[in-house]
């Protein structure tokens, strides 16, 4: 792990809610997060449904405007604000170096599994032929039956679908990876071939955060772990501080 410069640094991050369709009820998302992460660092972030972990996560990739807040993403040599950075800006980092994977598959309908990863690769320069052969690698990895390769993930079983979000993610190995609960729906053989990769990927300088439930999981992937409730911090500890 590098310890020469923070590549994400979270500071005072705020995200509020209004809901216009129910008299404009305020909901606060998180508020005043703040926390650093070192080039190939994991970090695991944990608490009780409605805590605000997920918030944090799209607030970083950007699905959700922060209200208050930086989050300085090193870059080329320069520090980008993420909560500030124009809407360009964000869509090169997602296709380049920042990737996100939810809980949920959302893609094309009618194109093959195969071909949603192959994209991911060919918009980066690849070979069509080359990125496919990469793209069959990587369904393997993930025990996707070679007969579905040219189906559409959408007629997918759930646990299918997320490997394949699994896939699409790790397959451009991303300088900056962001999971929420990403073996959530895998059986116990293919948690072991994630953990594999992400382990992987992180010892190839990918710094990661992710939402975990599973303490079994986490215990073999994170470095620290940020505890949250009520949308606040409650404590930021080494793994081996917390099992």
């Amino acid at each position: 792990m590098s310890d020469q410069y923070d590549l994400l640094s979270v500071r005072g991050l705020t995200k509020n809610f209004t809901l216009h369709l129910q008299s404009r009820k305020f909901l606060r998302g998180c508020e005043d997060v703040s926390f650093s992460l070192k080039a190939g660092e994991f970090m695991g972030v944990v608490g009780p449904s409605g805590a605000g972990k997920s918030t944090i996560i799209k607030c970083i990739y950007r699905s959700y405007l922060p209200s208050a807040g930086e989050i300085i993403y090193r870059t080329g040599g320069q520090d980008i604000d993420l909560a500030k950075a124009p809407d360009r800006e964000i869509i090169r980092l997602r296709r380049r170096e920042i990737s996100y994977v939810s809980q949920f598959l959302k893609v094309i309908p009618r194109v093959p599994a195969v071909d949603i990863l192959a994209e991911q690769l060919t918009e980066r320069g690849w070979p069509r032929n080359k990125a496919k052969d990469r793209a069959a690698e990587y369904l393997e990895m993930m025990n996707i039956d070679p007969a579905l390769w040219d189906t559409s993930p959408s007629t997918f079983s759930g646990g299918e679908q997320q490997r394949v979000n699994l896939a699409r993610a790790l397959i451009t190995k991303p300088r900056l990876l962001l999971l929420d609960e990403p073996t959530a729906s895998l059986d116990a053989e293919t948690k072991k071939v994630v953990i594999q990769a992400l382990n992987q990927l992180r010892k190839q300088g990918t710094t990661m955060v992710g939402i975990f439930h599973d303490t079994d999981v986490m215990k073999r992937l994170v470095d620290r772990v940020f505890t949250m409730t009520s949308g606040r911090c409650k404590s930021i500890k080494r793994m081996q501080e917390v099992v």
